[in-house]
């Protein structure tokens, strides 16, 4: 087994609060950030009402706006989210 899958097997079976506390002041990388971006720009007035966009968000950060737009989106909010989540479990 590859180093690479092994870490993919590690953050896998973590749940989103277990990734939360292990992004907490871990700085996103571009690829989440643009992703983060997106979902205010896309969704922010109808899903992501009550947030506000960090300048430099961390993977926690992150997660917790995926999260939002699971519970306060719609079906067309989903596959954000979804990336989004994928996206910080890779940086973990």
């Amino acid at each position: 087994m590859s180093i690479f899958n092994y870490l993919k097997m590690r953050t896998d079976n973590l749940s989103l609060d277990e990734l939360k506390e292990l992004g907490a002041g871990v700085e996103a990388p571009e690829g989440v950030v643009l992703l983060y971006r997106q979902a205010f720009k896309d969704f922010g007035a109808r899903s992501l009402w009550n947030r506000k966009p960090c300048e430099h968000p961390t993977i926690a950060q992150a997660l917790v706006i995926a999260d939002n737009l699971r519970r306060e989106g719609s079906m067309k909010t989903l596959p954000l989210a979804v990336q989004i989540e994928e996206a910080c479990r890779a940086a973990i």
